[in-house]
């Protein structure tokens, strides 16, 4: 459920509504003059939440490129499985490419680690069971599985590489402390100061929004990572993204 909101509600709009939010905010709160060793503080803090977060988002970005790259390949090898069935008997060949769609359909229907393993196994248990005429044919075909274990233990290291519970708490207490001096901190009674504050605490809040959605692959780059799968599955391995 968390995730299917994060999925509907856009970043765009996130930001309107904490803008006012914060608007609202910025105005309602009494103004503190801070003294220069609680500014300071501020300074310190603020230093550490930038600090700390900025490689955590790098090392998220970094892990969508990596799934993406993972997939494609994995896709591009299935492919190749799939386009090597050619010479084996139609009803062969399609008791086998059906297991490879419901392997996929498993991977793309949960975009969980470990979702489509009994799928997989089911391939294998098939190519090391199976005794026939065309035994080379089947056997190159789980050589290729085997090799393509490579790709899937990628995967499931890369979907399990999410943000630390421990993590989320530091930025938590870090953010929190900075939103606070920025909202109660006298800045000048101005309309352009307010509107400053509160663009600042949108851009804080909404830097932890962007974590959110790269931790939990609710990004729109990240929805893009299934599109090797499903291209697949859907011209019925004929077309690869």
């Amino acid at each position: 459920m968390k995730n299917l909101l994060l999925e509907k509600i856009r970043l765009t709009q996130y930001f309107v509504v904490l803008f006012i939010t914060y608007g609202f905010a910025v105005i309602l709160l009494p103004s503190i003059k801070f003294s220069s060793g609680a500014l300071t503080l501020f300074s310190v803090n603020s230093f550490l939440y930038g600090f700390y977060i900025a490689p955590i988002l790098t090392g998220q970005k970094g892990r969508i490129e990596e799934l993406h790259r993972t997939v494609r390949a994995e896709a591009n090898a299935m492919f190749g499985m799939i386009i090597g069935l050619k010479k084996l008997p139609a009803s062969l060949r399609n008791d086998i490419q059906s297991m490879f769609t419901d392997y996929m359909k498993a991977v793309i229907k949960e975009h969980k680690s470990g979702q489509g393993e009994s799928n997989y196994e089911e391939l294998i248990t098939y190519c090391l069971q199976y005794k026939g005429d065309h035994q080379d044919e089947v056997d190159k075909l789980l050589d290729k599985l085997v090799a393509n274990q490579i790709n899937r233990t990628n995967f499931a290291m890369q979907m399990s590489n999410k943000v630390f519970s421990n993590e989320w708490f530091i930025m938590l207490v870090l953010f929190s402390i900075t939103e606070s001096f920025v909202l109660l901190i006298d800045s000048g009674s101005g309309l352009f100061y307010q509107v400053l504050s509160a663009l600042l605490c949108t851009g804080l809040s909404m830097l932890l929004l962007i974590l959110v959605k790269l931790s939990t692959l609710t990004h729109k780059k990240a929805k893009q990572i299934w599109l090797p799968y499903q291209k697949l599955v859907d011209s019925h391995f004929y077309r690869i993204d």
